[in-house]
């Protein structure tokens, strides 16, 4: 590493990996700050208790939610970032969420680029992150340039029969594209991998599949437990300093360009401390996060005996509620929740309650489009993160909810329970650092570099213009490597 590189990325999560992917090959000199370190190889990976309930993995932070009140978001700061833990769903957008589109509560605005633009971008990212998929399985499917580059993870034979019953209920699961080696992750444990840590044992994450590519090229540079405090503006609005803070000293490099890479929450407040690219008052403004309910559909005559669980999805409602009514989300299957699972989530079920309703249940996870608001928004409070989330389009989460308990009953499950996902702890959490074509209502431009700042780009989850319905890891992915293109033809000039 030298004080002056070509590019400094901020992260190295799905966007920071990915982006330092695409640029790896100019030679260009990168350095990743990171400010987590690796999972270490001996770390408890496949125990759920150590995961879930000692919390082993997150980190020991505060936020304030929008009364004030002290709560701990549940992030993870890893080399990777919050990918070494997510469900490995890396799914498109539909086409028609980069439209308009008229919701039960409100309408999600059109992105000021259309899918097609994107599309050659998603196929470059399911390249890089080995998803395994089948296009043809969804009615609901964008176009692709390219096939998935691997078959789907198969059903186990209990999912297999869920399935089957709910098409004959006139339901119509389709595979999820996953990035995931089944048969590498289960040589390492017989667990699911949604929410399990991935020590590099098959799960293609940002650190397995973006940094690992980035990282074979000499140019590429990566510093972990380094955590910036600071972006300085220099002369012409240029970003001339980026200050951090490694092993207990502060540092500084005086970079080329910069990529914020941190996270929605993280890379919003960095700018808020930083006081830059926010002319327009909009950096933290419309923050998103998926309206989201977690479902356990029982029958007594089943009997659940799946490992993973996690390959199918169900987005019949995606585009209207089946019946010409507005949008309502997608479903998707959870990993598989265990008895020791079930019992951290509700420490008063009997063990032999929970053994008996895992056994014979099905798990679930129902999302809808939260949709952009202005005061929905990350705020610094005494130098505290600050989390005012405002829910949105609840109506068309209810509808969800109830839909879907409708379809499984009909497929022979019974009795259906639900809990609405806790609003402060963020998940898939989006649009605090918004693209647009009005500088008065946006922090980046389509081609996502900050308006204030001709090289200051922001290549994360916090870009998105809308938090459509589904897991943002490929948007992320694809819109990192689109970024990565525009800083090349810069290099290249």
């Amino acid at each position: 590493m030298t004080g002056t590189p070509d590019i400094v990325i901020i992260g190295s999560g799905m966007g920071g990996a990915t982006l330092a992917a695409g640029l790896a090959e100019t030679g260009a000199r990168i350095v990743i700050l990171e400010r987590g370190r690796q999972i270490p190889d001996g770390a408890p990976s496949r125990d759920p208790r150590r995961i879930y309930a000692d919390s082993a993995f997150r980190a020991p932070e505060t936020w304030l939610d929008a009364k004030g009140q002290g709560f701990a978001p549940g992030n993870y700061y890893n080399v990777g970032g919050n990918s070494k833990f997510y469900g490995a769903v890396l799914i498109r957008y539909r086409a028609e969420d980069f439209a308009e589109m008229a919701h039960w509560d409100g309408v999600s605005p059109a992105w000021p680029v259309p899918y097609e633009d994107i599309a050659p971008f998603y196929d470059r990212a399911e390249a890089l992150y080995r998803v395994r998929g089948d296009a043809a399985s969804d009615a609901t499917e964008p176009p692709h340039g390219t096939a998935y580059p691997h078959p789907p993870v198969p059903d186990e034979p209990a999912v297999a029969a869920v399935r089957a019953r709910l098409e004959k209920a006139g339901v119509r699961p389709f595979s999820l594209p996953l990035g995931v080696d089944i048969d590498r992750w289960l040589a390492h444990g017989a667990t699911g991998w949604d929410g399990y840590p991935d020590l590099r044992d098959g799960k293609m994450d940002a650190e397995t599949c973006g940094l690992a590519a980035a990282l074979r090229h000499p140019n590429v540079t990566l510093e972990t437990g380094a955590e910036a405090r600071r972006l300085v503006a220099g002369p012409g609005g240029r970003i001339a300093r980026v200050e951090y803070r490694q092993d207990g000293e502060d540092r500084h490099l005086t970079p080329g360009s910069v990529a914020l890479c941190a996270g929605a929450v993280q890379s919003a407040a960095l700018l808020l401390r930083s006081e830059v690219a926010n002319a327009a008052d909009q950096v933290g403004r419309c923050f998103m996060n998926h309206n989201a309910t977690a479902l356990i559909a029982i029958d007594p005559r089943f009997r659940n005996d799946a490992v993973y669980q996690k390959t199918f999805g169900i987005n019949d409602w995606y585009l209207s509620d089946g019946a010409g009514g507005k949008p309502l989300g997608n479903l998707q299957l959870l990993g598989r929740v265990t008895p020791e699972i079930l019992k951290i989530q509700a420490p008063a079920l009997p063990r032999a309650a929970a053994s008996w309703i895992s056994r014979h249940a099905i798990d679930l996870y129902a999302i809808s489009e939260d949709l952009p608001d202005p005061e929905s928004r990350v705020m610094l409070r005494n130098g505290q993160i600050q989390l005012c989330w405002r829910r949105s389009n609840m109506t068309a989460h209810r509808k969800l909810v109830a839909r879907t308990k409708r379809a499984f009953r009909a497929a022979g499950f019974p009795a259906v329970l639900s809990r609405l996902f806790d609003g402060r702890v963020p998940s898939h959490q989006c649009g605090t650092l918004r693209m647009g074509d009005d500088p008065a209502r946006s922090v980046v431009d389509p081609d996502c570099r900050a308006w204030d700042h001709p090289n200051l780009f922001v290549a994360d989850a916090g870009v998105l213009p809308t938090s459509a319905a589904v897991n943002p890891a490929l948007t992320v992915a694809a819109l990192a490597l689109r970024t990565a293109q525009t800083m090349r033809r810069e290099l290249s000039t």
